[in-house]
């Protein structure tokens, strides 16, 4: 175990474009609550989209950061003994959606889409720091997955959620339009359902990337590869049984109803501050169900661990950009710029405690 100093480095979104190193107190449990030492922060679109400027259910200042993994140092005194055997000095991943437990949703087990949904690094402060107090029935120890796994666990559950939401079977052609970490998610969950899946994106890099470390051999580029066309091909003359959209784009959000097949799913994981517009002459012929996906459950980060386990999902590949806590301030702005081939950043939390064992 280790003493944590009675300071700590926080990393904090002042306004959108402007991040800062603050040392802050360090954080106490109350009751119910562990202290978790961050070690590992995957950086995110909706970090990144924070950082930018575009993200909903967003106010400034915020500490960012929900991608996260590290080791719990603490726990309130009322958390019970066996919890509390689970959980102190275990490397832990974080559920980052505090959901109330007693609106509509709750009630209904949809925790994800809370009413009064509380999401750690963007309605509160987040993990971009190197302490950070978590509800215990946020946290899950698992010793098995590396750091970055662990970190890495939040986004690909996304993923999961929007398969389980649009019930993809290995019968299903899906096209997954958007090659981020959020869409190599559903790719690669939706081939682990046995689905046929075609990726799509209009950037060439992303595509190769997909093929090389990932093997999904069905690509098509926007722009240059026609893909309604294509999917027809693939499809025995039909449109995509399923599209997810994971591009962040109104533009493409919109063109992706195109793609979507006589009684297809179209899922939009995408969460963007825009109207997305349809033509629902074709939306009604084909008689298109339309999800939303919002975050995640218990049983979609259950998911997540099963199939990396199994390497049925992999997400080491995707870490292209790494930086450590105290660099953000120089670093975020260049993980924002797409000319980089930024896949997915991970930040690295190093121990500054002093070692009593």
């Amino acid at each position: 175990m280790t003493t944590p100093a009675a300071q700590m480095d926080v990393a904090v979104c002042l306004e959108p474009g402007h991040l800062r190193l603050e040392q802050r107190p360090l954080p106490r449990p109350k009751a119910g609550e562990a202290l978790v030492r961050i070690q590992r922060i995957g950086v995110c679109g909706t970090d990144i989209h924070a950082f930018s400027g575009r993200q909903p259910y967003f106010s400034y200042p915020r500490v960012l950061g929900h991608e996260l993994a590290g080791t719990v140092e603490a726990l309130a005194d009322d958390v019970p003994g066996a919890l509390r055997a689970q959980l102190l000095g275990q490397q832990v991943y974080v559920i980052p959606y505090l959901h109330c437990g007693q609106c509509r949703a709750c009630q209904r087990g949809t925790t994800n889409c809370c009413q009064q949904m509380q999401v750690v690094g963007v309605h509160q402060d987040g993990g971009m720091a190197e302490w950070l107090t978590v509800p215990v029935g946020h946290l899950v120890a698992c010793q098995t997955l590396t750091l970055d796994e662990l970190a890495l666990v939040e986004c690909q559950a996304i993923g999961a959620h929007a398969v389980r939401r649009a019930a993809v079977t290995e019968r299903d052609l899906v096209a997954v339009v958007g090659t981020g970490p959020i869409g190599i998610g559903v790719a690669q969950v939706a081939r682990a359902q046995g689905a046929r899946v075609v990726v799509l994106d209009s950037n060439a890099e992303r595509l190769a990337f997909c093929r090389e470390a990932l093997g999904f051999h069905d690509t098509l580029l926007v722009g240059q590869d026609d893909p309604a066309q294509q999917l027809v091909q693939l499809n025995q003359g039909a449109l995509a049984d399923v599209v997810f959209d994971a591009t962040g784009n109104p533009a493409a959000m919109e063109a992706g109803f195109e793609l979507v097949g006589h009684g297809g799913r179209y899922v939009l994981v995408s969460l963007v501050k825009a109207d997305i517009r349809f033509h629902d002459p074709d939306f009604h012929a084909k008689e298109v169900t339309l999800l939303a996906s919002r975050n995640a459950t218990g049983e979609d980060f259950a998911k997540v661990i099963d199939l990396l386990a199994t390497g049925q999902l992999k997400v080491s590949p995707m870490i292209t950009h790494r930086a450590e806590l105290c660099e953000l301030p120089d670093t975020m702005a260049q993980w924002c710029d797409s000319s980089n081939g930024v896949i997915k950043a991970m930040i690295s939390v190093p121990d500054r405690t002093a070692d009593q064992s």
